[in-house]
């Protein structure tokens, strides 16, 4: 019965010095990591929406490259399959397999746009345009939403990693979060070039 007591009274007295050991600090920053990962799933939903519009608007275009459209719709289709879920925030494996398909999604677009500049009637096409301007809107907010992100994710791995609030991570289980990879944030940190001013390449 004592050595209940005295156990209770411990892990009481514990709780008690979280509070000073950084406990409040992690349920702020880890709130923030949430709200930052939100705006980026927004940001690559939004661009998700852009897609097929954008694919429309090419697929009138006569003779255009089926190959570079086909590209562009697979990948949507790989990003888009992957289910997002609260765990996948706290899972390395998962969160590479959803970066590596958003980029390649990037890279795919990024080739779409580059190929549309040797058609003429895209580029006096005012609609497609405009959904031009608001891809590159989109992939400018994927980036800014991106970085907020992994400044999060930093701020949070840096207090559960920093004594002694690391003696509160081991103890609540505040584990280290992973975040975009250096390989993976240099591939798809580049937003597609749009070029209003540019002359095509003759052919």
């Amino acid at each position: 019965m004592l050595r209940r007591l005295l156990a209770a009274l411990t892990a009481t007295l514990a709780l008690l010095g979280l509070t000073g050991c950084g406990y409040n600090e992690f349920q702020r920053l880890d709130e923030q990591v949430k709200a930052g990962w939100a705006e980026v799933l927004s940001q690559y939903q939004r661009r998700a929406d852009l897609i097929p519009n954008i694919v429309n608007t090419v697929k009138g275009e006569a003779n255009f490259e089926q190959e570079t459209l086909t590209k562009v719709i697979e990948a949507r289709s790989r990003a888009t399959a992957i289910q997002v879920t609260p765990e996948l925030l706290n899972n390395p494996e998962a969160l590479q397999k959803f970066q590596a398909a958003q980029g390649e999604l990037s890279g795919a677009l990024s080739r779409l746009l580059v190929v549309t500049e040797n058609y003429p009637n895209l580029k006096a096409n005012q609609g497609f345009q405009d959904l031009r301007v608001q891809l590159e809107g989109t992939e400018n907010r994927i980036t800014v939403a991106r970085n907020r992100y992994i400044k999060a994710v930093t701020d949070y791995n840096v207090l559960a990693r920093s004594f002694p609030s690391n003696l509160t991570a081991m103890v609540m289980g505040y584990a280290v979060k992973p975040s975009f990879t250096v390989a993976n944030e240099a591939a798809i940190s580049t937003a597609p070039v749009v070029d209003f001013g540019g002359t095509a390449a003759s052919k």
